[in-house]
Protein backbone atom coordinates (compact mmCIF):
# COMPACT_ATOMS: atom_id res chain seq x y z
CA UNK A 1 0.00 0.00 0.00
CA UNK A 2 1.57 3.62 -1.05
CA UNK A 3 1.66 6.10 1.62
CA UNK A 4 -0.37 9.14 1.73
CA UNK A 5 0.98 12.47 0.67
CA UNK A 6 0.06 16.05 1.76
CA UNK A 7 -2.84 17.32 -0.47
CA UNK A 8 -2.25 18.88 -3.68
CA UNK A 9 -4.18 19.13 -6.80
CA UNK A 10 -4.67 16.03 -8.60
CA UNK A 11 -2.48 15.51 -11.58
CA UNK A 12 -3.29 12.83 -14.33
CA UNK A 13 -0.44 12.41 -16.45
CA UNK A 14 -0.24 10.78 -19.36
CA UNK A 15 -1.14 6.58 -20.00
CA UNK A 16 2.13 5.21 -20.30
CA UNK A 17 3.28 2.43 -23.10
CA UNK A 18 1.13 -1.11 -22.79
CA UNK A 19 2.03 -4.05 -21.22
CA UNK A 20 1.44 -7.36 -21.84
CA UNK A 21 -1.08 -8.12 -20.00
CA UNK A 22 -2.47 -11.71 -18.97
CA UNK A 23 -6.82 -12.25 -18.77
CA UNK A 24 -9.26 -14.14 -18.38
CA UNK A 25 -13.21 -14.53 -18.39
CA UNK A 26 -15.41 -15.92 -16.65
CA UNK A 27 -18.79 -16.97 -18.30
CA UNK A 28 -22.07 -19.08 -17.66
CA UNK A 29 -23.51 -21.55 -20.15
CA UNK A 30 -27.36 -21.55 -20.33
CA UNK A 31 -30.36 -19.29 -19.13
CA UNK A 32 -30.14 -17.94 -15.31
CA UNK A 33 -32.62 -18.65 -12.86
CA UNK A 34 -34.72 -15.84 -12.69
CA UNK A 35 -34.15 -14.83 -16.06
CA UNK A 36 -37.35 -14.28 -18.47
CA UNK A 37 -36.49 -15.34 -22.60
CA UNK A 38 -33.29 -12.92 -22.10
CA UNK A 39 -35.17 -10.10 -20.93
CA UNK A 40 -32.18 -9.54 -18.49
CA UNK A 41 -28.96 -8.62 -20.05
CA UNK A 42 -25.73 -10.28 -19.35
CA UNK A 43 -22.91 -8.05 -17.18
CA UNK A 44 -19.62 -7.34 -17.77
CA UNK A 45 -17.44 -6.15 -15.46
CA UNK A 46 -13.74 -5.67 -14.60
CA UNK A 47 -11.27 -6.91 -11.65
CA UNK A 48 -7.50 -6.13 -11.53
CA UNK A 49 -4.50 -6.87 -9.43
CA UNK A 50 -1.00 -7.41 -9.67
CA UNK A 51 -0.74 -11.54 -9.27
CA UNK A 52 2.88 -13.61 -9.81
CA UNK A 53 5.11 -10.79 -9.21
CA UNK A 54 7.99 -11.17 -7.11
CA UNK A 55 10.65 -9.38 -5.15
CA UNK A 56 11.46 -6.65 -3.08
CA UNK A 57 8.87 -3.76 -2.91
CA UNK A 58 6.63 -5.75 -5.20
CA UNK A 59 2.48 -6.44 -4.21
CA UNK A 60 0.97 -9.59 -5.52
CA UNK A 61 -2.75 -9.30 -4.77
CA UNK A 62 -4.00 -12.29 -6.60
CA UNK A 63 -6.49 -13.78 -4.26
CA UNK A 64 -8.57 -10.70 -5.07
CA UNK A 65 -9.35 -11.91 -8.55
CA UNK A 66 -9.86 -14.87 -8.03
CA UNK A 67 -12.66 -13.94 -5.68
CA UNK A 68 -13.92 -12.23 -8.09
CA UNK A 69 -14.35 -15.25 -10.11
CA UNK A 70 -15.47 -17.17 -7.52
CA UNK A 71 -18.38 -14.44 -7.00
CA UNK A 72 -19.46 -14.81 -10.51
CA UNK A 73 -19.60 -18.21 -10.02
CA UNK A 74 -21.52 -18.03 -7.16
CA UNK A 75 -23.47 -14.87 -8.74
CA UNK A 76 -24.60 -17.02 -12.06
CA UNK A 77 -25.41 -20.56 -10.29
CA UNK A 78 -28.94 -18.98 -8.74
CA UNK A 79 -29.53 -15.47 -10.74
CA UNK A 80 -28.32 -13.51 -7.84
CA UNK A 81 -27.41 -10.42 -9.89
CA UNK A 82 -31.16 -9.55 -10.53
CA UNK A 83 -31.37 -12.27 -13.37
CA UNK A 84 -28.21 -10.66 -15.09
CA UNK A 85 -25.58 -13.07 -15.75
CA UNK A 86 -22.86 -11.45 -14.36
CA UNK A 87 -19.24 -12.01 -16.59
CA UNK A 88 -16.02 -11.51 -15.09
CA UNK A 89 -12.99 -10.11 -16.75
CA UNK A 90 -9.52 -10.51 -14.59
CA UNK A 91 -6.19 -8.71 -15.74
CA UNK A 92 -2.84 -8.54 -14.37
CA UNK A 93 -2.10 -5.61 -13.78
CA UNK A 94 2.19 -6.64 -12.45
CA UNK A 95 1.98 -3.76 -9.98
CA UNK A 96 3.44 -1.53 -13.03
CA UNK A 97 1.67 1.88 -14.49
CA UNK A 98 1.73 0.19 -17.73
CA UNK A 99 0.22 -2.72 -17.07
CA UNK A 100 -2.25 -0.83 -14.71
CA UNK A 101 -3.04 1.46 -17.82
CA UNK A 102 -3.05 -1.25 -20.33
CA UNK A 103 -6.02 -3.18 -17.96
CA UNK A 104 -7.91 -0.07 -17.80
CA UNK A 105 -7.97 -0.03 -21.57
CA UNK A 106 -8.82 -3.91 -21.60
CA UNK A 107 -11.75 -2.80 -19.48
CA UNK A 108 -12.79 -0.10 -21.83
CA UNK A 109 -12.87 -2.52 -25.07
CA UNK A 110 -14.80 -5.58 -22.82
CA UNK A 111 -17.44 -2.78 -22.50
CA UNK A 112 -17.43 -3.09 -18.88
CA UNK A 113 -20.12 -1.39 -17.03
CA UNK A 114 -17.97 -0.73 -13.92
CA UNK A 115 -14.48 -1.81 -12.41
CA UNK A 116 -15.14 -3.71 -9.29
CA UNK A 117 -12.92 -4.45 -5.79
CA UNK A 118 -9.42 -4.29 -8.22
CA UNK A 119 -6.52 -3.20 -6.50
CA UNK A 120 -3.81 -1.10 -8.11
CA UNK A 121 -0.82 1.72 -7.08
CA UNK A 122 -0.83 3.27 -10.19
CA UNK A 123 -3.74 5.56 -10.08
CA UNK A 124 -2.28 8.03 -12.47
CA UNK A 125 -2.29 5.63 -14.89
CA UNK A 126 -5.21 3.96 -14.77
CA UNK A 127 -7.91 6.61 -13.85
CA UNK A 128 -7.68 8.68 -16.77
CA UNK A 129 -8.70 5.94 -19.05
CA UNK A 130 -11.80 4.97 -16.86
CA UNK A 131 -12.74 8.94 -16.77
CA UNK A 132 -12.39 9.20 -20.66
CA UNK A 133 -15.09 6.27 -20.76
CA UNK A 134 -16.89 7.41 -17.54
CA UNK A 135 -16.34 3.50 -16.24
CA UNK A 136 -16.79 4.02 -12.52
CA UNK A 137 -14.30 2.50 -10.42
CA UNK A 138 -16.26 0.84 -7.46
CA UNK A 139 -14.40 -0.33 -4.08
CA UNK A 140 -10.99 -0.39 -5.27
CA UNK A 141 -8.35 -1.32 -2.32
CA UNK A 142 -7.76 2.86 -1.38
CA UNK A 143 -4.10 2.41 -2.11
CA UNK A 144 -3.75 5.51 -4.54
CA UNK A 145 -5.17 8.97 -4.25
CA UNK A 146 -6.66 9.18 -7.20
CA UNK A 147 -9.53 6.66 -5.78
CA UNK A 148 -9.89 9.54 -3.09
CA UNK A 149 -10.04 12.18 -5.41
CA UNK A 150 -11.85 11.45 -8.92
CA UNK A 151 -15.18 12.22 -9.66
CA UNK A 152 -15.99 8.53 -11.10
CA UNK A 153 -14.05 6.57 -8.16
CA UNK A 154 -16.17 5.18 -5.42
CA UNK A 155 -14.41 3.89 -2.62
CA UNK A 156 -15.61 1.58 -0.25
CA UNK A 157 -13.02 2.15 2.64
CA UNK A 158 -10.98 5.40 3.73
CA UNK A 159 -7.62 3.76 2.81
CA UNK A 160 -4.36 4.74 4.62
CA UNK A 161 -5.91 7.97 5.41
CA UNK A 162 -8.86 6.23 7.93
CA UNK A 163 -6.29 3.36 9.22
CA UNK A 164 -3.49 5.92 10.09
CA UNK A 165 -6.49 8.57 11.79
CA UNK A 166 -7.97 5.64 13.56
CA UNK A 167 -4.42 4.44 14.34
CA UNK A 168 -3.68 7.73 16.24
CA UNK A 169 -6.91 6.89 18.23
CA UNK A 170 -6.36 3.75 19.19
CA UNK A 171 -2.89 4.39 20.23
CA UNK A 172 -3.88 7.46 22.25
CA UNK A 173 -5.88 5.24 24.27
CA UNK A 174 -2.98 3.52 26.36
CA UNK A 175 0.24 4.93 24.90
CA UNK A 176 2.07 8.15 27.22
CA UNK A 177 4.44 8.46 24.17
CA UNK A 178 4.37 6.75 20.43
CA UNK A 179 7.32 6.74 18.01
CA UNK A 180 6.16 6.59 14.30
CA UNK A 181 8.57 4.39 12.03
CA UNK A 182 7.49 5.75 8.16
CA UNK A 183 8.93 5.94 5.17
CA UNK A 184 11.37 8.58 4.07
CA UNK A 185 9.16 9.83 1.71
CA UNK A 186 6.37 12.40 0.68
CA UNK A 187 3.92 10.32 0.79
CA UNK A 188 5.57 8.97 4.70
CA UNK A 189 5.75 12.80 5.48
CA UNK A 190 1.47 12.79 4.87
CA UNK A 191 1.75 9.41 7.32
CA UNK A 192 3.42 11.19 10.27
CA UNK A 193 1.10 14.27 9.98
CA UNK A 194 -1.92 12.12 10.13
CA UNK A 195 -0.64 10.09 12.86
CA UNK A 196 0.96 13.34 14.67
CA UNK A 197 -2.53 15.01 14.32
CA UNK A 198 -4.44 12.54 16.17
CA UNK A 199 -2.19 12.28 18.66
CA UNK A 200 -2.17 15.76 19.71
CA UNK A 201 -6.20 16.26 19.39
CA UNK A 202 -6.38 13.09 21.79
CA UNK A 203 -4.10 15.05 24.18
CA UNK A 204 -1.03 12.90 23.61
CA UNK A 205 2.32 14.59 22.66
CA UNK A 206 3.46 14.76 19.60
CA UNK A 207 5.06 11.08 18.28
CA UNK A 208 8.81 10.94 17.73
CA UNK A 209 8.93 10.59 13.61
CA UNK A 210 11.79 8.43 12.54
CA UNK A 211 12.29 7.93 9.03
CA UNK A 212 13.27 4.07 7.50
CA UNK A 213 14.05 2.94 3.71
CA UNK A 214 10.64 1.97 2.29
CA UNK A 215 12.44 -1.46 1.85
CA UNK A 216 15.71 -2.43 4.13
CA UNK A 217 16.93 -5.84 5.13
CA UNK A 218 17.63 -4.39 8.60
CA UNK A 219 16.23 -2.17 10.06
CA UNK A 220 18.09 -1.98 13.43
CA UNK A 221 19.03 2.20 13.30
CA UNK A 222 15.19 3.00 13.28
CA UNK A 223 14.14 -0.02 15.90
CA UNK A 224 16.80 1.19 18.20
CA UNK A 225 15.52 5.07 17.72
CA UNK A 226 12.23 3.86 18.22
CA UNK A 227 12.55 2.16 21.30
CA UNK A 228 14.37 4.55 22.77
CA UNK A 229 11.80 7.67 21.89
CA UNK A 230 8.98 5.40 23.44
CA UNK A 231 10.51 4.15 26.47
CA UNK A 232 9.60 1.37 28.60
CA UNK A 233 6.93 2.62 30.69
CA UNK A 234 3.52 3.26 28.60
CA UNK A 235 5.65 3.41 25.71
CA UNK A 236 4.28 1.84 21.75
CA UNK A 237 5.69 2.20 18.72
CA UNK A 238 4.01 1.99 15.47
CA UNK A 239 5.55 0.81 12.14
CA UNK A 240 3.81 1.35 8.74
CA UNK A 241 6.13 0.01 5.76
CA UNK A 242 3.81 -2.22 3.89
CA UNK A 243 5.56 -5.42 2.77
CA UNK A 244 8.46 -4.79 5.27
CA UNK A 245 6.79 -4.28 8.41
CA UNK A 246 7.73 -7.42 8.95
CA UNK A 247 11.45 -6.93 8.41
CA UNK A 248 11.37 -4.34 10.96
CA UNK A 249 9.87 -5.66 13.68
CA UNK A 250 12.12 -8.44 13.52
CA UNK A 251 14.68 -6.14 14.55
CA UNK A 252 12.40 -4.54 17.06
CA UNK A 253 12.18 -7.30 18.78
CA UNK A 254 15.58 -8.59 18.48
CA UNK A 255 16.80 -5.12 20.19
CA UNK A 256 13.86 -4.85 22.55
CA UNK A 257 16.01 -6.70 25.97
CA UNK A 258 17.94 -3.98 25.90
CA UNK A 259 15.35 -1.41 25.88
CA UNK A 260 12.75 -2.70 27.83
CA UNK A 261 8.98 -3.84 26.95
CA UNK A 262 7.69 -1.65 24.17
CA UNK A 263 4.12 -2.16 23.27
CA UNK A 264 3.61 -2.31 19.07
CA UNK A 265 0.97 -1.20 16.45
CA UNK A 266 0.75 -0.87 12.93
CA UNK A 267 -2.23 -1.16 10.19
CA UNK A 268 -4.11 -3.53 8.13
CA UNK A 269 -1.75 -3.77 4.83
CA UNK A 270 1.25 -3.57 6.87
CA UNK A 271 0.32 -6.19 9.48
CA UNK A 272 -2.49 -9.13 8.72
CA UNK A 273 -3.71 -12.29 9.98
CA UNK A 274 -2.02 -14.15 7.21
CA UNK A 275 1.39 -12.45 8.06
CA UNK A 276 0.75 -13.02 11.93
CA UNK A 277 0.23 -17.04 10.58
CA UNK A 278 3.35 -17.20 8.84
CA UNK A 279 5.32 -15.49 11.29
CA UNK A 280 4.38 -17.72 14.22
CA UNK A 281 1.20 -17.20 15.27
CA UNK A 282 1.18 -16.94 18.69
CA UNK A 283 4.99 -16.80 18.79
CA UNK A 284 5.07 -13.89 16.09
CA UNK A 285 6.72 -10.58 16.92
CA UNK A 286 3.42 -8.82 16.73
CA UNK A 287 1.61 -10.67 19.57
CA UNK A 288 -0.33 -8.45 21.44
CA UNK A 289 0.05 -5.90 19.07
CA UNK A 290 -2.63 -2.91 17.76
CA UNK A 291 -3.61 -3.44 14.76
CA UNK A 292 -6.25 -0.69 12.54
CA UNK A 293 -8.47 -2.18 10.05
CA UNK A 294 -11.27 -1.45 7.83
CA UNK A 295 -13.58 -4.03 8.48
CA UNK A 296 -14.87 -6.45 11.53
CA UNK A 297 -12.06 -8.65 12.73
CA UNK A 298 -11.89 -11.95 10.60
CA UNK A 299 -13.61 -14.26 12.87
CA UNK A 300 -16.81 -12.10 12.93
CA UNK A 301 -19.61 -14.04 12.05
CA UNK A 302 -20.45 -11.39 9.31
CA UNK A 303 -17.72 -12.87 7.37
CA UNK A 304 -19.86 -16.08 7.03
CA UNK A 305 -21.44 -15.56 3.70
CA UNK A 306 -18.08 -14.61 2.14
CA UNK A 307 -16.47 -17.71 3.45
CA UNK A 308 -19.59 -20.06 2.34
CA UNK A 309 -19.34 -18.71 -1.24
CA UNK A 310 -15.14 -19.44 -1.49
CA UNK A 311 -16.02 -22.96 -0.01
CA UNK A 312 -18.92 -23.91 -2.32
CA UNK A 313 -16.93 -21.95 -5.45
CA UNK A 314 -13.35 -21.64 -5.01
CA UNK A 315 -12.78 -25.51 -5.68
CA UNK A 316 -9.99 -25.30 -3.90
CA UNK A 317 -7.96 -22.46 -4.84
CA UNK A 318 -5.15 -21.60 -2.64
CA UNK A 319 -4.83 -18.16 -3.71
CA UNK A 320 -8.16 -17.07 -1.97
CA UNK A 321 -7.44 -16.90 2.25
CA UNK A 322 -10.46 -14.98 3.36
CA UNK A 323 -8.30 -13.84 6.35
CA UNK A 324 -7.25 -11.66 3.88
CA UNK A 325 -8.02 -7.96 3.66
CA UNK A 326 -7.68 -7.30 -0.14
CA UNK A 327 -10.06 -10.66 -0.44
CA UNK A 328 -12.32 -9.02 1.67
CA UNK A 329 -12.40 -5.86 0.32
CA UNK A 330 -13.38 -7.41 -3.64
CA UNK A 331 -16.45 -9.69 -1.57
CA UNK A 332 -17.96 -5.72 0.02
CA UNK A 333 -17.05 -4.31 -3.68
CA UNK A 334 -19.29 -7.02 -5.42
CA UNK A 335 -21.76 -6.79 -2.24
CA UNK A 336 -22.24 -2.97 -3.42
CA UNK A 337 -22.67 -3.96 -7.37
CA UNK A 338 -25.38 -6.29 -6.63
CA UNK A 339 -27.28 -3.77 -4.37
CA UNK A 340 -26.59 -1.39 -7.00
CA UNK A 341 -28.37 -3.40 -9.90
CA UNK A 342 -31.11 -4.69 -7.49
CA UNK A 343 -31.71 -0.99 -7.01
CA UNK A 344 -32.12 0.35 -11.19
CA UNK A 345 -33.86 -3.06 -11.95
CA UNK A 346 -33.30 -2.35 -15.54
CA UNK A 347 -33.35 -4.66 -18.41
CA UNK A 348 -29.90 -3.42 -19.41
CA UNK A 349 -27.08 -1.80 -17.03
CA UNK A 350 -25.03 0.35 -18.33
CA UNK A 351 -21.89 2.60 -16.80
CA UNK A 352 -24.32 5.30 -17.16
CA UNK A 353 -26.89 3.91 -15.10
CA UNK A 354 -24.63 2.70 -12.30
CA UNK A 355 -23.30 6.03 -12.41
CA UNK A 356 -26.27 8.02 -11.70
CA UNK A 357 -27.18 5.11 -9.30
CA UNK A 358 -24.31 6.34 -7.21
CA UNK A 359 -24.51 9.92 -7.38
CA UNK A 360 -28.19 9.95 -6.35
CA UNK A 361 -26.91 8.12 -2.94
CA UNK A 362 -28.15 5.31 -3.60
CA UNK A 363 -27.66 2.88 -0.37
CA UNK A 364 -25.51 -0.15 -0.49
CA UNK A 365 -25.98 -2.58 2.47
CA UNK A 366 -22.70 -4.91 3.16
CA UNK A 367 -24.12 -7.07 5.34
CA UNK A 368 -22.98 -4.62 8.31
CA UNK A 369 -19.28 -5.58 7.08
CA UNK A 370 -19.25 -1.69 6.39
CA UNK A 371 -21.99 1.40 7.04
CA UNK A 372 -24.45 1.30 4.72
CA UNK A 373 -22.41 2.69 1.74
CA UNK A 374 -23.30 6.25 -0.43
CA UNK A 375 -21.79 8.40 -2.71
CA UNK A 376 -24.59 11.24 -2.88
CA UNK A 377 -23.18 14.27 -2.57
CA UNK A 378 -24.03 15.16 1.05
CA UNK A 379 -22.02 11.87 1.97
CA UNK A 380 -18.83 12.81 1.14
CA UNK A 381 -16.26 13.98 3.44
CA UNK A 382 -15.71 17.22 1.35
CA UNK A 383 -12.30 17.23 2.49
CA UNK A 384 -9.40 18.89 0.13
CA UNK A 385 -7.23 15.94 0.74
CA UNK A 386 -9.62 13.00 0.12
CA UNK A 387 -12.85 14.06 -1.20
CA UNK A 388 -14.53 10.94 -2.18
CA UNK A 389 -14.19 9.22 0.95
CA UNK A 390 -17.55 8.58 2.46
CA UNK A 391 -16.73 5.75 4.63
CA UNK A 392 -14.93 6.85 7.49
CA UNK A 393 -15.20 4.33 10.11
CA UNK A 394 -12.56 2.12 11.17
CA UNK A 395 -12.16 -0.83 13.56
CA UNK A 396 -9.36 -1.04 16.52
CA UNK A 397 -7.87 -4.85 16.88
CA UNK A 398 -5.48 -6.72 19.04
CA UNK A 399 -2.99 -9.72 18.61
CA UNK A 400 -4.13 -12.17 21.41
CA UNK A 401 -3.05 -16.04 20.86
CA UNK A 402 -1.93 -15.19 17.56
CA UNK A 403 -5.53 -14.00 16.09
CA UNK A 404 -6.53 -10.18 15.25
CA UNK A 405 -9.83 -10.15 17.80
CA UNK A 406 -11.83 -7.13 18.50
CA UNK A 407 -9.82 -4.05 21.29
CA UNK A 408 -12.93 -2.39 20.44
CA UNK A 409 -16.92 -2.83 19.97
CA UNK A 410 -18.36 -1.71 16.96
CA UNK A 411 -17.26 1.08 14.54
CA UNK A 412 -14.91 4.10 15.38
CA UNK A 413 -15.96 7.37 12.89
CA UNK A 414 -12.43 8.73 12.18
CA UNK A 415 -13.75 11.89 10.24
CA UNK A 416 -12.85 14.74 12.53
CA UNK A 417 -9.10 13.55 12.34
CA UNK A 418 -9.10 13.14 8.70
CA UNK A 419 -10.61 16.60 8.21
CA UNK A 420 -8.40 18.33 10.56
CA UNK A 421 -5.63 16.81 9.07
CA UNK A 422 -6.59 18.15 5.83
CA UNK A 423 -7.00 21.48 7.18
CA UNK A 424 -4.05 21.86 9.22
CA UNK A 425 -1.26 20.94 6.28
Amino acid sequence: MTGWRRPSSPRFRGILASAAVGASLITGCGALPGATGGSREPITVMTWAPGGVAGPGTVNMAGMTAMARAYARWANADGRLDGHRLRVVTCDEQDTSAGAAACARRAVEEKAVAVVGSYSRHGSAFMPVLEGARIPFIGGYGATDEEFTSVDSYPVNGGQPALLAGNARQLARSCERVSVVRPDTLGGDGQAWLLRTGLTSAGRPAPADIRAPETATSYDDAAGSALRAAGPEGGCATAVLGGSTQTFFDSFRRLEPSYGKVRVSSVLGSVDQPLIDRTGGRTSPFEGAYVTGWYPDTGDTRWDGMRQVIRKHAFGDNRIDPDDTGVQTTWIAFTVLRELVEAVGTPRITPWTLTSALNKGTPARTGGLTPVLRWGFEDLLGSSAYPRIVNTRVTFQVVREGRLVADHEGFVDVAETLSDASSRS
